[in-house]
């Protein structure tokens, strides 16, 4: 009988696919088509993805199947499907959320920051999240228990700098720059952290924010909910 793929051995699978996405649409920087960068990124990284050996269900796409092609919600992706039952039992069941190019203004910029993401459960292990808009706040190990997503601004700044052994105007926030964003901003402003406005990726944004010597103490913002779980799953690996 056919060994069981490890956790270890698909890991390194996963990085495959996400290194063919990145390499895909490395080779269309800053030829300012973000379509175009999207498409090939998608289109690698589903190539890819067919070749490692287990049952995979993508419940964070590229959209519904009527609006992608492929990596779409409910596709069925993976080397086990269609085997025979010995083969396709030593396949794990998986669900997969991805977003072969995060930040495809950048990319198509020349910009930094663009990335290729890919986050893998146990079947069932990964929020279905709809795509609608959520309250977000990624921080440092150090600030885990007292963040309140439903507090006021200034007062979990107070708590990551009392945590961090500095002052509030020690703090740097990242937000993503949009209209939406205004009161955040303000509120930031207000209570004297200083703040680095970007145009696009916030989900590699908080990532930095839960990673010591990024200088990036706090990522703040309303984005989407598919981008959420990727961020979370991202911030729970490290």
């Amino acid at each position: 009988m056919a060994e069981v793929r490890t956790e270890r051995e698909l890991s390194l699978d996963f990085l495959r696919v996400t290194e063919a996405a990145a390499i895909a649409a490395a080779r269309t920087m800053g030829q300012g088509d973000r379509k175009y960068s999207d498409q090939v990124a998608v289109e690698a990284m589903r190539e890819v993805m067919d070749s490692v050996p287990m049952r995979g269900r993508i419940v964070i796409g590229e959209g519904e199947r009527d609006e992608a092609p492929m990596l779409y919600i409910g596709e069925e992706v993976g080397g086990g499907f269609g085997v025979g039952e010995e083969l396709a039992a030593s396949c794990p069941e998986v669900d997969i959320a991805v977003d072969p190019l995060e930040g495809t203004n950048l990319c198509a910029l020349g910009a930094n920051n663009a990335i290729a993401v890919l986050a893998a459960a146990e079947r069932g292990g990964l929020l279905h999240a709809p795509d609608i808009y959520m309250d977000k706040i990624v921080v440092g190990p150090s600030s885990r228990g007292v963040i309140d997503i439903d507090a006021p601004v200034k007062e979990n700044l107070k708590n990551i700098a009392r945590r961090l052994g500095r002052d509030i105007e020690d703090l740097t926030v990242i937000v993503l720059d949009r209209k939406r964003h205004k009161k955040i901003i303000d509120d930031v402003r207000e209570a004297g952290a200083r703040i680095r406005l970007i145009s696009d990726g916030d989900l590699s944004a908080g990532i930095s924010a839960a990673v010591a010597g990024t200088n990036i103490h706090a990522c703040i913002g309303i984005g989407g909910a598919p981008e959420g779980v990727l961020t979370a799953a991202a911030v729970k690996c490290l």
